[in-house]
Formats: structure tokens, C-alpha cells, sequence
């Protein structure tokens, strides 16, 4: 039995002893009035059973190109692997392990592996940035200059017609008028 099948029923439970006593399943919808109204709360009780459990929001920031991204996830896996090494030598160091020579060394390694891949992040979103991402606005004297030869191709193309149609008219003799 549902929430509004018990609250429409005399006398089974509680939530009935009033129409007006809030519900305990959840927030009162504002829009459904006090007094009894059966269709109402049933179609209440249906959006409230098929509510999306989350709502998509847009995101605050745009997501990474896939080069950058592959980039980022492999530095993180491997700074990751790094932090494990350096804790682990310094484990077999406190414990006097003969393995603490070699993982100091391969954290020595590893460091400089690390460093290189968080610099491999940096390089490849400028390198990204740079082949599609940047988005440059010209300056006004290059806005005026590409407009200058706009005009300029515009007038050629322009006389050039009028040449031909002048051609077409004259009979193919190139003379603007016969003798």
C-alpha cells in the first residue's frame, strides 16, 4: 500500500489523523493543496516514484583534448608509482632491508620519470593549444588590410566580367566598336 492509498484510508496509521499533516516520505510538493484531493496526490506520488536520481548540470569547464588527457593520466600513474617506491624504500630502510639500496635507486629513477611526465603534460597542451585551441582575435590594422584586398579581388573579378561581356558583345574581336 502507498503513501497516498494509506493517507486516503480511515484510520490505518498515523499519517492519517489530519489531511493536512505533512508527509514522511520526502518534501511537500508546494503546488498540492491541503485538503484532500485524491488525483492530486496520486500524480504526485507517480513524479515523486519516477524522479531521475540525478539531474546533468553543464560543466563549469570544457573537458581536456584526449592528447592531453592521455598525457595527464599516464603522469599521475606514474608519480603514483614513484610515491609507492619512495615509501617503500624508506621502509625496507627503517626495517634494514637489503632492498633499501635498490628501491632508493629506483625512486631516484622514477623521480626524474615523474618529472619528465608532468612536464610532458605541460608540453602537450601547449602543443595542443597552439595547432587548435587558440583562438586569436586580429588586430584592427589586420582587419583592415584583409578587408583592403577584399576589395581589391572584388574589383578585379568585377572588371574582368565587364572585359568579357565586352568580348562576347564585340564579336569576339576585342574592339569596343565596329569600323
Amino acid at each position: 500500500m502507498g503513501t497516498a492509498e494509506r493517507q486516503e484510508a480511515p484510520g490505518i496509521g498515523a499519517e492519517t489523523a489530519s489531511p493536512t499533516a505533512p508527509r514522511r516520505t520526502g518534501a511537500r510538493v508546494p503546488d498540492i493543496p491541503a485538503e484532500p484531493d485524491v488525483p492530486r496526490r496520486r500524480a504526485a506520488a507517480r513524479e515523486e516514484a519516477y524522479r531521475p536520481l540525478w539531474v546533468e548540470e553543464p560543466a563549469r569547464r570544457r573537458r581536456l583534448p584526449d592528447p592531453v588527457r592521455t598525457s595527464a593520466v599516464r603522469a599521475v600513474l606514474i608519480i603514483a608509482v614513484t610515491l609507492l617506491q619512495a615509501m617503500v624504500a624508506f621502509l625496507c630502510t627503517l626495517a634494514g632491508s637489503w632492498l633499501a639500496f635498490p628501491m632508493v635507486l629506483s625512486s631516484v629513477a622514477s623521480t626524474v620519470v615523474a618529472t619528465w611526465g608532468a612536464v610532458d603534460v605541460w608540453v602537450t597542451r601547449q602543443v595542443w593549444n597552439q595547432r587548435h585551441g587558440v583562438v586569436s582575435t586580429p588586430s584592427s590594422t589586420a582587419r583592415a588590410l584583409r578587408r583592403e584586398r577584399r576589395k581589391a579581388r572584388r574589383h578585379a573579378r568585377v572588371t574582368e566580367r565587364t572585359q568579357e561581356r565586352i568580348r562576347r558583345q564585340g564579336g569576339g574581336t576585342g574592339r569596343l566598336s565596329h569600323p
